[in-house]
Formats: structure tokens, C-alpha cells, sequence
């Protein structure tokens, strides 16, 4: 065994996300993926339905990202796709314990491509300021939006217009108010690692 894997660690080092400060091994992060697909599920369960919409506000966008951001990009990555996997083929995990493919599936592929995108962020340090994990989670919204609202169109038969109106409009609000606990969150666990 190195001295260095001995050595406790006494502060961060770059290009670290939080998930790097455990213990590195594969049993680690085989957890960790598996983890962050079940905090997204259990997310997904806190779900109120849109009047007019398909598509309910849930607390999955906001796991999704925060497994990305902790995780980093690969091992968000994997917890993603694992949970869409899973709920593809009958684990009923999806917002109000759905399964299978739906017209907000796109939402989900939108977070398969953001918690891989605010992973690669947090390891070049955008998680350890308010500001750049502002910019990180609106970033990460963005792009499921992207994803998600023409996935949204095109599976339930409408105009660009009404999968905005649907399926984007009604959830800003909600989608600003995670991004400020994210805000809050993430830089206070780097701030309380870094003092210890």
C-alpha cells in the first residue's frame, strides 16, 4: 500500500468533486451510482400535478442535478441512465411512482445529459461559489428543457407553443427556487469540508 492512499486527507485538491473525498475504490462508487439513481426515484415520489399540463413539478430535476454536481460527470451519468433503465422496464420510480415510457420521458433524458454536464462543471470548481452553482443549475435546467419540452411535442401531439406553454412556463418558478437551495447547499459543504 503508497503512503499517499494512507495519508488522511487534510484539504481539497482541484478538479475534486465531493463524492472524491471518500475513499476511492469501486465497491464506492458502484454505491454511489446506485445512490444517486435511488435519490432521484425517491425524488421523483414528491410530485403535484399542473392544471392544463402532463408534465407534474417533481423534486427529480433538482436529485438529478445535485447527483451530477456531487457525483461528477461519469458517475451522474451512470446513476442517470440506471434510473431510467430501471424505470423503463417497471420499477415504478418515475414522478408518482410511474414507469415506462411517458410523454415527460424526455425530461429524463434531458437529465441523463445535465447531471453529466454539471459533473464536468463541479470538477473545474463551479460548485464551491453561489455564483457558478447558479449558473451550473440553470445551465442544467436548460438543457433538460431543451430536451424535454420538443420530446414532450412530439409525443403528445402538440405545437411548440403548447409544449412551452405545457411544459417549460408553468415550472420557472419552481426551477428558480431549486437552483437557490442548490445555491446554498453544495458551496456550504465544501465551505464546512475545507474547515475541517
Amino acid at each position: 500500500m503508497s503512503t499517499a492512499a494512507a495519508t488522511p486527507r487534510t484539504g481539497t485538491r482541484p478538479g475534486e468533486v465531493l463524492a472524491d473525498l471518500l475513499p476511492a475504490s469501486r465497491v464506492r462508487d458502484a454505491a454511489l451510482v446506485l445512490g444517486g439513481a435511488a435519490l432521484t426515484g425517491l425524488a421523483a415520489q414528491i410530485s403535484l400535478p399542473v392544471p392544463g399540463s402532463p408534465v407534474p413539478v417533481t423534486g427529480q430535476t433538482f436529485a438529478a442535478l445535485l447527483v451530477g454536481t456531487a457525483l461528477g460527470a461519469g458517475r451522474g451519468l451512470f446513476s442517470l441512465a440506471l434510473y431510467a433503465l430501471l424505470g423503463l422496464v417497471g420499477v415504478p420510480w418515475f414522478a408518482g411512482g410511474a414507469s415506462g415510457v411517458s410523454v415527460s420521458f424526455g425530461y429524463i433524458l434531458g437529465m441523463l445529459l445535465a447531471s453529466t454536464v454539471v459533473g464536468a462543471l463541479a470538477r473545474r470548481g463551479a460548485d464551491r461559489s453561489v455564483l457558478r452553482m447558479a449558473g451550473t443549475m440553470l445551465l442544467g435546467e436548460a438543457i433538460i428543457y431543451a430536451i424535454g419540452v420538443p420530446y414532450l411535442a412530439l409525443a403528445a401531439d402538440m405545437s411548440a407553443s403548447a409544449a412551452i406553454a405545457a411544459g417549460l412556463t408553468p415550472f420557472l418558478i419552481g426551477d428558480a427556487l431549486k437552483a437557490a437551495l442548490a445555491m446554498g447547499v453544495l458551496p456550504t459543504a465544501w465551505k464546512l469540508v475545507d474547515k475541517k
